[in-house]
């Protein structure tokens, strides 16, 4: 084993757990019903942001009930490490989001400057109507903040992984939302 998936045992061993899974699955119900309330008769496309936001569209999207494309980009401040830097762009969305109804899915919401690219991006195609959701926020009130209109749960100023967040690259898998000891 190499030292850094050792490490991310150790973490993941004095992690704290936030929120177990039995919230976090309440939350993407929560979330699914006001996606569907709000969305459900429009032409819609979600657009996964990768790779955090795969875990929370793919927990989102069985629960919306109503046809709808799905789509994807990758823009990264983070390239696992536990600091971001600038945005790095790998793959915009390949379908035309001109007069669609817009659903941007990512996993956290921390000091918004990924998210805000995205949507300024977004925005620029010419959506009929733009949103994001975001599976976590943080609570603080550093970076730009963009608008979040689905918001499933919020957590403390910590470094938190699980659910599609990750530790220097691993435990996007982990089955509740846990922060870093310490």
């Amino acid at each position: 084993m190499n030292d850094l998936r050792n490490e991310a045992e150790r973490v993941m061993r004095e992690a704290d757990c936030l929120h177990d899974h039995h919230v976090v699955e309440r939350a993407f119900d929560d979330m699914a019903q006001r996606i569907s309330s709000d969305m459900a008769g429009g032409d819609v496309v979600v657009v996964c942001v990768m790779n955090g936001g795969l875990v929370a569209s793919g927990q989102l999207l069985p629960r919306l009930e109503f046809p709808l494309r799905v789509d994807y980009m990758h823009a990264s401040r983070y390239r696992e490490r536990t600091h971001g830097d600038e945005l790095h762009w790998k793959v915009e969305p390949t379908q035309d989001l001109a007069g669609k109804d817009v659903l941007i899915v990512d996993d956290i919401l921390d000091e918004g400057y990924t998210l805000d690219a995205i949507l300024r991006f977004c925005r620029q195609t010419r959506p009929a109507s733009l949103r994001a959701a975001v599976l976590v926020q943080k609570l603080h009130d550093r970076g730009v903040r963009p608008p979040v209109d689905y918001v499933g749960l919020t957590v403390p100023d910590r470094y938190v992984f699980g659910y599609g967040m990750d530790y220097k690259g691993y435990w996007r898998n982990a089955r509740g939302i846990y922060a870093v000891a310490g």
